[in-house]
């Protein structure tokens, strides 16, 4: 993706997140990116800690219709999988109604890039525990892709997961690809990738994206400023 200039996005991520706020304007070159962040347990999320995060995502939102926003990214891809793919649309559809604004959620995003991309079988790297990563299969086949090959960083919290590195994420991606892959993906936007996936898409010959990526395009494309 050429980074373009935006404006003003608005951005909602899980409490724990520090990554998609460093990621975002680079991705983007927005002039700002304000942030809500929405509180959420310590352990990783589970299914039934959606309706609760979702409700607070919709409270918390109405801040930026006080904001000049361009654009809303619910930044929230593990939510977003637990969700499933309609629920995820609908939350995204809810949110624009709260704020007035265009709104990109990263799970669906995430799906999108892939299909854009022509990637039917693909490697897929997560930090997720298995239920999640079991959704996220399923979260996939919804929009004609395959899982061939998967390998989780297994964070057992949240302070595991802010702890991974850039450098650790290049590793385990790099073990993981195959001939068979259309292409890999880095899901989750914790995980940084900025640094890397130019590198990764070079060396591999194929397609690689991550969530904070994905989303950054399509909210580029949400807010009008290719």
């Amino acid at each position: 993706m050429t980074a373009k200039k935006t404006n003003f996005i608005g951005l909602m991520v899980p409490s724990n997140n520090t990554t998609m706020e460093r990621e975002i304007p680079k991705w983007t070159l927005a002039e700002q990116c304000s942030v809500i962040r929405i509180p959420r347990p310590p352990g990783l999320l589970a299914q039934e800690d959606i309706p609760a995060y979702v409700e607070q995502a919709m409270n918390l939102s109405t801040k930026f219709t006080e904001e000049k926003v361009d654009v809303v990214i619910y930044g929230c891809t593990a939510a977003g999988i637990l969700a499933g793919p309609k629920k995820d649309v609908e939350i995204g559809q809810k949110l624009s109604q709260i704020t007035c604004k265009p709104v990109v959620t990263t799970a669906t995003s995430t799906a999108r890039w892939m299909q854009d991309h022509q990637m039917e079988r693909i490697a897929l790297l997560t930090p997720y525990s298995d239920p999640v990563n079991q959704c996220l299969t399923i979260f996939l086949q919804e929009f004609g892709i395959e899982v061939e090959v998967l390998h989780s960083m297994q964070a057992r919290d949240t302070n595991a997961l802010g702890a991974i590195t850039e450098e650790q994420v290049e590793q385990a991606a790099r073990a993981l690809m195959t001939d068979n892959c259309d292409g890999m993906f880095i899901a989750c936007s914790q995980l940084p990738t900025f640094g890397i996936l130019g590198k990764l898409q070079s060396d591999f010959g194929r397609p690689v994206g991550s969530s904070i990526h994905a989303t950054a395009s399509y909210a580029l494309q949400a807010g009008r400023v290719l």
